[in-house]
């Protein structure tokens, strides 16, 4: 039976065109940065973690986080990056593929059931996923609850990303991305891995919620 138009994932030249030349710019743009990473879950090690990992950063941080990924221990690791089911989600999947990382399409808005298998069965696999608990839409500095439930689900830590830039433009977006000066330094921190319990209370679970909310939150250089 043939899909309905208005459940398929829209892509069209004109989205990957733009993913590309996203992509390039993105790789161009990395090269005037300057790096410290601080690596407090053991990802960049000589001897890296074996097991899958979620990843979760902010969506207003996602510009540097290929690049800095492509730089560290991510090159040895194999890594797939949720995206909305959207154009733009096009765009953001095809600039991934430059650096290496695969895409699951979904967003807790759209093709939500989906996402949530796909990234099951990514980790399942041995991939890591990463994610931005706040994206695609908001609120900024929101997380929500579909990551800690699949890493209830699947048993998997998920490992904070927290990047801070020494100057930088903030968009005027609902997410105020943000895109490092050249020649600006970046600092990122792969905090210490959480772990979930499969089974939580709501209170227990609203607690852990929080608790990752205030991580990233503290990690960030603005509020």
């Amino acid at each position: 039976m043939p899909r309905s138009k208005n459940t398929e994932i829209r892509a069209s030249r004109t989205s990957r065109l733009l993913g590309y030349i996203a992509g390039f710019l993105m790789k161009l743009w990395s090269l005037t940065l300057r790096y410290n990473v601080n690596d407090e879950a053991g990802i960049v090690q000589p001897i890296i973690l074996e097991k899958a990992v979620i990843f979760a950063l902010w969506h207003n941080r996602i510009f540097t986080m290929p690049p800095i990924w492509q730089r560290t221990g991510g090159k040895k690791r194999s890594t797939v990056v949720l995206t909305s089911a959207s154009k733009d989600g096009t765009t953001l999947a095809t600039a991934m593929q430059l650096f290496g990382l695969g895409a699951i399409r979904g967003s807790s808005s759209r093709r939500a059931v989906s996402a949530l298998i796909g990234m099951k069965k990514a980790l399942l696999s041995g991939y890591d996923v990463c994610v931005t608990p706040d994206g695609p839409k908001g609120p900024r500095y929101s997380v929500q609850p579909g990551v800690i439930k699949i890493a209830q689900a699947t048993g998997t830590d998920i490992i904070p990303i927290h990047i801070k830039y020494s100057a930088a433009w903030r968009l005027n977006t609902w997410d105020r991305f943000v895109i490092p000066k050249p020649f600006s330094r970046v600092t990122v921190v792969f905090d210490t891995p959480l772990n979930y319990p499969k089974e939580m209370s709501q209170e227990e679970f609203e607690v852990a919620r929080r608790d990752l909310e205030t991580r990233l939150i503290d990690g960030s250089d603005d509020r």
